[in-house]
This record gives C-alpha cells, sequence and structure tokens, in this order.
C-alpha cells in the first residue's frame, strides 16, 4: 500500500510586500551598531542572494489558523470530500497563532483544533494536532499520515502547513527580508495504483546543530530585550543544508529503486535561491550528473520563505500551471525535500 495526494489547496496572503518596502528600515549589526552599508546596497546583495523580490504578509485580521482554514476549504474541495471523513488533522507550524500588532503566541487550544472547529467537523474522532518540525514541518505531517494509514489507523488524513512568519521578525535584522506568510493544505489517501509515496527519509541532527535558528532579542537596544524574534545563523545553515540535504534525497531515491533520470521535478522549500540551486548540484553531483533544465520550480522570488507553507504551495501552483516555463504530468516522479529548525531534514520520492 501507498500513499498519495488526493486533493490540494494553497492560501497566499494578498498584502504584497516588495523589496523597496524595505528602503526606510534601519538595518544593525547583531551588537547594536549601524549596518555599514545603504539600504539600496542591501536589498540588492539580499535579492542577489535569496532570489526574492517580493513576499507576502497575512491581513491584520488573519492569524495561521485562519490561513490554514482557507487552504484546507480548498484542498477539501479539490479532492471532492466530506470534511467528516477526515480521521487525522496534522497541523505543521512553528508559532502558533499570533496576532497583529503582538509578539505572544497562541497554542491553547491547538491550531489543529482551531481548523476542525472552522471546518465544521463535528466528528469526534478526527483528530486534531500541531507538529513543530521547522520548515519541514509539512513533508514530515506527510510522512505521519503515511505511518497512519499504512498501519490501519486512518483512511484520510488533511496535512496543513501554515505559518506566519511577519510577525515575529526583527526590523533591524536584514533576515526580516527573507520570511512571508502563507499555508497550503492537502488531503492525504490511501493509493491502490501506481502512484504515491515510493520512499522516505527523516532525521534530525541536534547534538551540534539545534540552536543554528533560535529565538533572540532585537538588534536595536531601543526595543525590549525581553521580546523574541526569530533569528539564524545563516553560513552554519547553509553548509549544513548542502552537506545533509543532497545525502538524504539520494537515499531516498535509492531506497524507492528508481534512477536519477527518472526524476522530472524537485520541489524543496523555499528557503534561499542560492542555496536550493547549490543543494540540487550537490545533489546530481552524487550521480555525477549534471542538473537538468527546469528541474526545480521556485516561487520564492513572489513569495518569499513562508516555512512550512512553501513546498504544499509550491505544488498547488505547479499543478494548476501557475509558475512559468513549469508543468507536471501524470505519472511525474517527483522529489520532496525541505531542511530547517532542529535542525531537521526530510525528503520522499513520490509518482504524481
Amino acid at each position: 500500500m501507498k500513499i498519495k495526494i488526493t486533493g490540494i489547496g494553497s492560501y497566499i496572503p494578498e498584502t504584497i510586500v516588495a523589496n523597496t518596502d524595505f528602503d526606510k528600515h534601519i538595518f544593525l549589526n547583531e551588537d547594536g551598531s549601524l549596518f555599514g552599508s545603504p539600504n539600496e546596497t542591501i536589498i540588492e546583495k539580499f535579492k542577489s542572494i535569496t532570489g526574492i523580490e517580493k513576499r507576502r504578509y497575512a491581513a491584520p485580521d488573519q492569524c495561521s489558523s485562519d490561513l490554514a482554514f482557507l487552504a484546507s476549504e480548498k484542498a477539501i474541495e479539490n479532492a471532492g470530500i466530506d470534511p467528516d471523513t477526515i480521521d487525522y488533522i496534522i497541523f505543521a507550524h512553528n508559532f502558533g497563532d499570533i496576532k497583529y500588532g503582538t509578539s505572544q503566541s497562541d497554542l491553547v487550544p491547538s491550531l489543529a483544533a482551531r481548523v476542525k472547529q472552522k471546518l465544521q467537523i463535528k466528528n469526534p474522532k478526527c483528530v486534531a494536532y500541531d507538529i513543530i518540525f521547522g520548515c519541514p514541518g509539512w513533508i514530515e505531517g506527510v510522512l505521519q499520515a503515511n505511518a497512519y494509514i499504512k498501519s490501519g489507523m486512518a483512511k484520510r488524513c488533511l496535512v496543513i502547513g501554515s505559518e506566519t512568519l511577519s510577525r515575529i521578525i526583527d526590523p533591524h535584522d536584514r533576515d526580516s527580508m527573507i520570511y512571508s506568510d502563507g499555508a497550503g493544505a492537502t488531503i492525504i489517501e490511501a493509493s491502490d495504483d501506481e502512484t504515491g509515496m515510493l520512499a522516505y527519509e527523516s532525521a534530525t541532527f541536534a547534538y551540534e546543530e539545534a540552536g543554528y535558528l533560535f529565538f533572540g532579542k532585537s538588534y536595536s537596544p531601543d526595543l525590549d530585550e525581553d521580546v523574541r524574534y526569530i533569528k539564524m545563523y545563516g553560513r552554519k545553515i547553509y553548509e549544513f543544508a548542502l552537506s545533509q540535504v543532497p545525502a538524504a534525497m539520494k537515499s531516498c531515491l535509492d531506497q524507492s529503486g528508481l534512477d536519477i533520470n527518472d526524476v522530472k521535478k524537485i520541489l524543496i522549500h523555499q528557503a534561499n535561491e542560492k542555496m536550493d540551486e547549490a543543494i540540487i548540484h550537490r545533489f546530481y553531483k552524487l550521480y555525477d550528473k549534471s542538473v537538468p533544465k527546469d528541474i526545480m520550480p521556485m516561487s520564492i522570488h513572489e513569495l518569499g520563505n513562508s516555512s512550512v507553507a512553501t513546498v504544499p504551495t509550491l505544488l498547488d501552483l505547479l499543478i494548476q500551471g501557475k509558475i512559468e516555463n513549469q508543468e507536471i504530468h501524470k505519472g511525474d516522479v517527483v522529489i520532496f525535500a525541505s531542511v530547517g529548525a532542529g535542525m531537521n531534514i526530510n525528503a520522499f520520492v513520490y509518482r504524481y
């Protein structure tokens, strides 16, 4: 038995924030000193590294669970199912619901329970829970759905990735330009044909790497030092991703029994264009192959990094034909992969 995605939906917030909107920000070094370069230079260098030109922010009256609900409605409609037949709602996020203009995370009740209520699911045997697994959270949710379905504990799962990173960024940190908001949701069911998940890989590297992404105070000494924002050691994450993600993808593909030439698309977490390109290059190098043209669809240029939402949103856009010069066809072999806080990595091979 295999599992497959039978329904998909995403919600992309309407508010567009362009790189030029950061022109007036006061960017500081970690010690609080003024950053040496003018903002125009900072933004140009940022774009050349990350590929990000724009990003989306949630509306002031929306929280992460609201975005998740809207994406889930689309996935349920796409699958053509009764929501009361869902056995598990698995909601991947990192920071809970954070109201606009505040910094406090709200996790009670769970965001999965909130989505279940918004969907008006009455069935108490539909179990709803959250997972915190960094940016690879949606993929990990799919792997958990796979385990439930294969074990007979479930027939149908709703797996969601949603985040509002714009609510926890330090405006004085250049990395604040990376983050965005969004949600993606999928219906997962058993597959009785040749389509579906063929192999998977998942791991947590925490002995030395747990603190690569963390919560820290603002770079500005004028802001409350007890308020925390998302922070990262970008160089360490880059080096970790290049050493571990290609190896995980290779292990996964080798387990599937397929050849590297069978792979038609790679959907990787939209973290940083240069890093993603380097990961794919390193992956193909493990097989002594060059990277095929159009193997890696990208959404980061327009949508930024919305953490757990990037991969399911990317898949939805690809299926809808909304990514320029990119198509997916019945029978195509796709590798999904991600890396993020933990440090966690995961991947799965999938026949569409």
